[in-house]
């Protein structure tokens, strides 16, 4: 007899799903699994006043607990119901009748407060330490030392699940002789586009086969100077179907990503077989393979001090431009590259089939199947 299906209540932090992340999950489930609370991905993919406002409330209400040093675990109570097992999105949870796993992106993601105080760490342990905490997935080693850093006493509920994509199947064969560089980020500064667009306006004069992608907001001042280059097209904040437009046109990704602790631009362009181009921080080096799927530019301990980082490094924008100008000449590379992008989406480590085993088995154990 066929077992049935394990019911999973996905417990968002806010009343929709915030990251690609869950879409993707949601549209691929494992087999045997079945999602409740799928709600519709809302954010830059389908409205952009909706996420600036929803970047905007965030923010606000991020930061009044921590002006009042407030100790408040990012934990919530999942509703009664029928379901197996709850998967915590991005946060914790409160529940004492029911066992929960919970995926995240980086260690302060446990809390709603600031994570620095000794007093907001032990309540977010003591929710860890529960036994209805079964397993706590973070997206990279990166923020798995971290959180076993911060929480030994946790450290065997921990195991990395990465996140997955899957394989783009209307990329097109980039075989014709003018090259796109893309760039694309929701915040202009934080992802490093203005470093991007200076290597894609000098690059797009050197080479005549060479023309620019632009995704995001840039302030008007600088677009003011750099839309004078007509090889380079600029666009806003625009919906996922749009994007992947885009990429399905583009040849390498100019991606610094300065604030990332992951970066799904990563994964969305090595899905349709785009080469990156970017500089190491925190888990980059996990995601792109230097020199298998593309380049990641060693900062030197050159530190982006804030998130609101304007600067204009010409070091870094040199060699940002010298590696790109080698994938630029370099057609065998880039090739080679391109199929290595695809085959780590297709069947590597931040492929369906991967996360989905990993994760099927972690729920199973989890209701002690």
């Amino acid at each position: 007899m066929k077992d049935k299906n394990i019911k999973i209540y996905l417990q968002y932090p806010w009343k929709f799903p915030d990251s690609p992340y869950y879409k993707y999950l949601i549209d691929s489930p494992p087999e045997g699994i079945e999602f409740l609370n799928t709600q519709k991905q809302k954010g830059v993919i389908t409205n952009k006043k909706f996420f600036l406002f929803s970047n905007f409330l965030k923010n606000r209400v991020r930061s009044w607990p921590t002006k009042l040093k407030l100790a408040i675990p990012n934990a919530h109570l999942s509703p009664k119901g029928n379901y197996d097992l709850i998967h915590c999105c991005h946060c914790l949870s409160k529940n004492i009748d029911k066992p929960w796993v919970a995926d995240l992106e980086s260690w302060w993601s446990a809390y709603l407060s600031s994570p620095y105080s000794e007093r907001s760490r032990k309540k977010v342990e003591k929710i860890l330490i529960s036994p209805n905490c079964k397993k706590l997935m973070p997206w990279t080693e990166a923020t798995k030392e971290i959180i076993v850093e911060k929480f030994p006493r946790i450290k065997n509920k921990i195991e990395v699940v990465y996140p997955a994509i899957p394989e783009r199947k209307e990329r097109k064969d980039r075989e014709n002789k003018k090259l796109n560089l893309i760039f694309t980020g929701r915040y202009f500064y934080q992802k490093g586009g203005h470093h991007a667009l200076e290597v894609i306006d000098r690059l797009t004069k050197k080479y005549p086969n060479v023309w620019g992608i632009f995704n995001s907001e840039v302030p008007e001042d600088i677009l003011k100077g750099y839309s004078k280059n007509k090889k380079i097209k600029f666009f806003g904040l625009i919906p996922q179907s749009k994007l992947f437009e885009l990429y399905g046109n583009a040849d390498i990704l100019i991606y610094p990503g300065y604030s990332d602790s992951f970066g799904f631009a990563y994964l969305e362009a090595m899905s349709f077989g785009v080469p990156i181009i970017t500089t190491d921080g925190f888990a980059r080096k996990e995601i792109v393979e230097e020199g298998k799927t593309g380049f990641v530019i060693d900062l030197q301990k050159r530190f982006i001090k804030s998130f609101k980082y304007e600067g204009y490094d010409k070091k870094v924008i040199d060699e940002l431009a010298n590696k790109t100008s080698m994938l630029i000449e370099d057609k065998k590379l880039r090739k080679r590259m391109s199929k290595e992008c695809i085959k780590t989406i297709k069947s590597g480590k931040f492929s369906i089939t991967e996360r989905d085993k990993k994760l099927k088995r972690i729920y199973r154990e989890a209701i002690g199947k």
